[in-house]
């Protein structure tokens, strides 16, 4: 299986593991790798009712841009959101985006709309440093996605898809149990459903 081998990783070890995981996504970018990623998650996306807003992101460092998704699905009328973060311990919180949307910096070093509706979106795409085949994400360690997935969660049917290029898949991604798992993985390769939940909804 491609990707780190993370073993039997202890929580502890997750720092140093970033810092290899961080790498090999670097290593793993390309422009036709990211194009044929985002394509398959926007086909994904499509096959799923289109009820609630879907979340994007705006990418930083390495990770692929789900930008090109975001303003195809905008043009088709669906409400596309971005995360906000309120606080190191707190829920993701999701500002309307559009293509022209005035941005601003923020403390976490992402960009928001300056201003917008707050939504509360059914579908996440996710950013990650790397990822398994039970669908354990790796993130940036904050635990922002994971308070957010599991509040959402209690409230309504949400599905979180991850985006990553297949380098970044691990054999064994070192998981603790707060980490909330995701329903699929795009990468440029494949589709990896990872839920029953998402494996109903796509055959449905």
């Amino acid at each position: 299986m491609p990707g780190i081998d993370a073993g039997i990783a202890l929580p502890s070890r997750k720092a140093e593991f970033r810092k290899s995981a961080a790498a090999r996504r670097k290593a793993a970018h390309s422009l036709e790798a990211e194009s044929e990623a985002v394509a398959k998650l926007e086909r994904l996306i499509l096959s799923l009712p289109a009820k609630s807003p879907v979340s994007g992101y705006l990418p930083i460092r390495s990770e692929i841009s789900p930008v090109a998704a975001m303003e195809s699905l905008y043009c088709i009328g669906r409400r596309i959101c971005v995360p906000v973060v309120a606080g190191p311990d707190s829920p993701l919180q999701f500002r309307e985006w559009t293509p022209v949307a005035e941005l601003e910096g923020e403390a976490f070093g992402t960009k928001v709309p300056v201003s917008g509706d707050w939504l509360v979106p059914g579908i996440l795409i996710v950013p990650l440093l790397a990822f398994d085949r039970r669908g354990i994400r790796l993130g940036y360690g904050g635990g922002h996605y994971d308070r957010t997935l599991q509040e959402l969660r209690t409230m309504q049917p949400t599905i979180a898809i991850g985006l990553a290029f297949a380098g970044q898949e691990c054999r064994r991604v070192p998981a603790e149990s707060h980490d909330q798992i995701l329903d699929a993985v795009v990468t440029e390769r494949e589709v990896l459903v990872c839920s029953a939940v998402l494996q109903n909804l796509v055959e449905a």
